[in-house]
């Protein structure tokens, strides 16, 4: 696999190209976002890592500038953890988001999951499996046990967006702006009423939608 490292600290993009090398990845290492852009003109990469505060470009931009002309895996590596810079980061295009400082086993692991949701989004049929749940992407269609199951629009939408952004935890202020674009001060409770309806429909034994108390909910897969 080809890499390209964007991080502006030199001793951490050594560490991470070293440990990325051992698992026989070439890596090309950027300190800026200039540089990076440039790399991408002359190169093809399978996967960009990439951190956010760089000394010229932002790399939320460098990261949108990708994803206008490229389907390239992008994982950004931040100290920013808030939830509103996750999603900030996830808009701009990111398929995932590890905040610093994180275990080596950990990047590697989303390195694997990423590769594979990107896999998957490449099949001529896509479908997204999880437990004894499929989604077919290109219908709608959803099933449970092999059986169908009936979602209003509402509801596949809530699902497709927790299932395209995994083990992120989501506030439910945050879902109603990015699922039902509500802006304004809205009941959150309707988040709970949806969530306990797909829950009624394709996890009742609450696998995958996990309530993380004060905080919101998260889709949790194993990496």
């Amino acid at each position: 696999m080809v890499v390209l490292l964007v991080e502006d600290e030199p001793g951490f993009a050594e560490f991470l190209a070293l440990e990325l090398e051992l698992q026989e990845s070439v890596v090309h290492m950027a300190l800026d976002g200039k540089t990076a852009l440039d790399f991408v003109q002359n190169n093809t990469y399978d996967l960009v890592l990439l951190d956010i505060n760089l000394p010229d470009i932002s790399g939320l931009e460098v990261c949108r500038a990708l994803r206008a002309t490229m389907t390239v895996p992008i994982i950004m590596l931040t100290a920013r953890g808030d939830v509103a810079d996750r999603v900030e980061g996830l808009d701009a295009g990111a398929d995932d988001y590890l905040v610093k400082p994180f275990a080596i086993e950990e990047l590697f692991a989303r390195i694997r999951a990423t590769m594979r949701r990107q896999a998957a989004g490449s099949m001529a049929n896509p479908q997204i499996h999880f437990g004894q749940v499929t989604v077919q992407l290109d219908t709608h269609r959803v099933t449970y046990q092999s059986q169908e199951v009936e979602l209003t629009a509402r509801e596949y939408d809530l699902l497709l967006y927790l299932l395209r952004h995994p083990n992120v935890t989501w506030s439910r202020q945050t879902l109603l702006e990015r699922v039902w674009g509500f802006h304004a001060a809205v009941d959150t409770n309707v988040v709970d009423v949806y969530i306990g309806y797909l829950r009624q429909k394709v996890d009742p034994h609450k696998a995958f939608i996990k309530t993380v108390r004060g905080q919101g909910y998260r889709f949790e897969v194993s990496l």
